[in-house]
């Protein structure tokens, strides 16, 4: 026992880096993604994120957005604890039967305009869990969607990438 603590105190750690964002493809989605909210809003993009049922890896670069490398807070998007102050709705996995209830309800509750995003593969068509007795269907069976972000899970960049043809599809009054 002794030896083991020995070793771990004298060597060093093992944690990995922080991953490399392409800083001008980071600080050129953002640029776009702030103007292209000012000019629908005028103001920054409130998102509220529903987990449906997911295996939590889309909720993991979600939260990456939020961390010291992508802080889309400097973008102007806000996440929020609650519906009624939300413009988007992320909504990641497929929709379980105990979830249903509670992501119509979430829709509900948010004011119009409102917009609903499905992020993965999974909240697009069910993915791995298509065949679960526990599963009622993809995001769209259950609420309209106006855009699905691919990818298991999606990248940060991507999600920031799909935010924006979010909004030029809100601009040009049209549905994904």
């Amino acid at each position: 026992m002794r030896t083991l603590l020995f070793r771990s105190l004298l060597s060093a750690p093992v944690t990995m880096g922080a991953p490399k964002p392409e800083i001008a493809d980071l600080e050129e989605v953002g640029a776009a993604l702030t103007a292209r909210a000012r000019k629908l809003f005028g103001r920054s993009i409130s998102i509220r994120e529903v987990d449906a049922g997911s295996c939590n890896g889309c909720e993991l670069e979600i939260n990456a957005l939020n961390n010291a490398v992508y802080d889309v807070e400097r973008f102007g998007i806000r996440f929020v604890a609650s519906p009624r102050h939300a413009d988007v709705l992320l909504v990641t996995g497929p929709v379980t039967k105990n979830m249903k209830v509670a992501l119509e309800r979430t829709f509900d509750a948010t004011p119009a305009p409102k917009w609903v995003v499905a992020v993965g593969d999974c909240a697009a068509g069910c993915g791995i869990f298509q065949a679960s007795y526990a599963v009622v269907g993809s995001v769209a069976d259950v609420v309209p969607v106006d855009l699905h972000i691919k990818g298991c899970p999606p990248r940060p960049i991507d999600l920031l990438r799909g935010l924006i043809a979010l909004m030029d599809l809100a601009t040009a009054g049209k549905r994904a």
